[in-house]
């Protein structure tokens, strides 16, 4: 069996996020707020696992918590989304409502399309994982 990639990251107190490595090498991430200091926290995570972002992987962001995503929240996912490696990234993205998963559209419509994220969005997470499952070569 290969051996996971470390994860690097420790929680901290007063951050909205939770991060663990999935079993098949990807993260999942359970966000509770989008405060700024969440997202700062957020953004210096993902951009240094994007950067050694070497094969395609999957990605878990459970939303369910957060009622609403904040104009920089969405600034903040359309930079990350942006990263050339992000185009390795199968992201599955867990919400609870509509508002949510229209803020969700509108980032990864203003992403470049050539290097985000394959990414769907769903409100049941039980589907978010059998999508997630699907081979690699699976996108849609």
């Amino acid at each position: 069996m290969t051996e996971l990639k470390p994860l690097n990251w420790t929680p901290k107190t007063g951050i909205g996020m939770r991060a663990v490595r999935r079993a098949d090498g990807g993260m999942t991430l359970t966000f509770t707020d989008l405060s700024d200091a969440t997202l700062k926290e957020w953004r210096e995570f993902a951009l240094e696992h994007l950067l050694g972002s070497d094969r395609l992987t999957r990605n878990l962001y459970d939303l369910r918590a957060v009622k609403e995503i904040p104009e920089k929240a969405v600034r903040t996912a359309v930079e990350v989304n942006s990263d050339p490696s992000a185009r390795n990234i199968r992201l599955a993205v867990v919400v609870a409502n509509d508002k949510v998963a229209n803020a969700i559209r509108e980032i990864a419509s203003l992403a470049l399309p050539e290097t985000a994220a394959a990414m769907k969005i769903f409100t049941n997470l039980n589907e978010a994982e059998a999508w997630l499952s699907r081979p690699l070569d699976q996108i849609s």
